[in-house]
């Protein structure tokens, strides 16, 4: 079971930038599919984006293409979300989570942090 640690969440203007870490213990970060999902109130949880084991593969919802790069730094067991350009629609609660299979269904998923806040005012 891995243990994730999410950071970098606040409160930002329209069109400005924000960083999500996800810090990651008890699982080899080359071995686990991980993925950016949020959830804003009322709304399902939606993955943001994805990336594979190794890093070679990214998938990513359309909402954000062209705005959110995901990637991985495995010296330091980290996952990153750079979200550029954010929009009042990015407003949610973000989580990181680790899986055995490359997918945007949280079901997928078998390990969360305790998700970092997001608000992106107009």
């Amino acid at each position: 079971q891995a243990q994730l640690v999410e950071s970098g969440g606040g409160l930002v203007q329209a069109g400005g930038s924000l960083r999500l870490s996800c810090v990651g213990s008890g699982r080899t970060f080359d071995t686990y599919a991980m993925a950016w999902f949020r959830q804003a109130p009322g709304k399902e949880r939606e993955c943001v984006a994805a990336i594979s084991g190794g890093g070679g593969r990214t998938i990513y919802t359309d909402s954000v293409k062209g705005r959110f790069t995901i990637f991985k730094d495995y010296t330091k067991n980290t996952l990153y979300l750079q979200m550029n350009s954010l929009k009042p629609e990015d407003t949610a609660v973000y989580y990181c989570a680790t899986g055995v299979q490359l997918t945007d269904s949280p079901l997928s998923y078998n390990d969360w942090g305790q998700g970092t806040q997001v608000t992106v005012s107009s």
